[in-house]
């Protein structure tokens, strides 16, 4: 079956225009990939929010002169699309070029675009690099178990069935693992991450844990729905009062995409990682 993004601009040649160009963005729609995880649109499991960070933002001022910043947006999880992240890049670089009367101007331009693409509210943050940099490199919270011994041979596919967890024994914890990696489904080129879990319910064993994440390394699949994956698959084991599962991956054309995923969603962190 052809993927979605197969008819996006992934993968292919494609010229770079640098003048404003909202008919870039190439929105796929989440439900087939909910309908693969047994989900419905008016019935999921989890609140959240991908967060997207642009680092290669730029525009023109009435002046002519450039101005960069960093850009962050905040699409709704439950949106009815997502954003296909090279045709992103080539929204952004359309920007170059273009002239904007402010950075409100802009944010109220990209808030239209982005929100028509994604079918619901989008919100947008730009900053300058000043305020990015004293914000400096987040910590991590919680315990992180890359260092457990643990025998690995399953690489090609998602293994809920490597998952364990004692029931008689109710945890309250953050984990951390920097270890995800998955491929894109359509370059098949590499998507590397870190994911932090925090739950309450029955006690996970790490070391099941860890093989289990470690499983997705050859699978191909989207960012977000990788993360779902792993939401609904700890869910169904540890039948928790409480779970948030959160990727934060690598940037790739200067664009780094961070899903989260929670039980009971209030905010999501964008502190950036060492690797980001």
């Amino acid at each position: 079956m052809q993927h979605p993004a197969e008819l996006s601009p992934l993968g292919k040649s494609s010229a770079y225009v640098a003048t404003y160009s909202p008919e870039q963005l190439f929105p796929i729609p989440r439900a087939p990939k909910w309908a693969e995880l047994g989900l419905t649109a008016d019935a999921l499991p989890y609140a959240g929010v991908d967060i997207w960070n642009c680092y290669e933002l730029s525009w023109l001022l009435p002046s002519g002169k450039p101005v960069v910043a960093i850009g962050e947006f905040s699409i709704p999880a439950d949106s009815p699309n997502i954003i296909e992240s090279k045709s992103f890049k080539l929204y952004l670089n359309s920007l170059n070029q273009s002239v904007f009367e402010s950075r409100d101007a802009l944010m109220d331009v990209m808030i239209n675009d982005l929100s028509a693409a994604a079918g619901k509210a989008v919100g947008v943050r730009l900053r300058t690099l000043d305020e990015v940099s004293r914000e400096g490199i987040a910590p991590l919270a919680g315990h992180c178990i890359d260092e457990l011994n643990v025998a690995i041979n399953h690489y090609d596919a998602p293994r809920a069935d490597l998952l364990s967890c004692d029931s008689n024994r109710l945890v309250d914890e953050c984990v951390y693992s920097h270890l995800l990696k998955s491929n894109c489904p359509v370059t098949g080129q590499p998507d590397w991450g870190t994911v932090v879990i925090k739950y309450r319910g029955a006690a996970l064993d790490h070391r099941s844990l860890l093989a289990y994440l470690v499983s997705f390394r050859q699978h191909a699949d989207f960012h977000e729905q990788c993360v779902e994956r792993i939401f609904l698959d700890l869910q169904q084991l540890l039948q928790p009062e409480y779970l948030s599962v959160n990727a934060r991956y690598v940037r790739r054309g200067g664009l780094d995409i961070n899903p989260y995923r929670s039980t009971d969603f209030v905010s999501a962190s964008n502190g950036r990682l060492v690797r980001q």
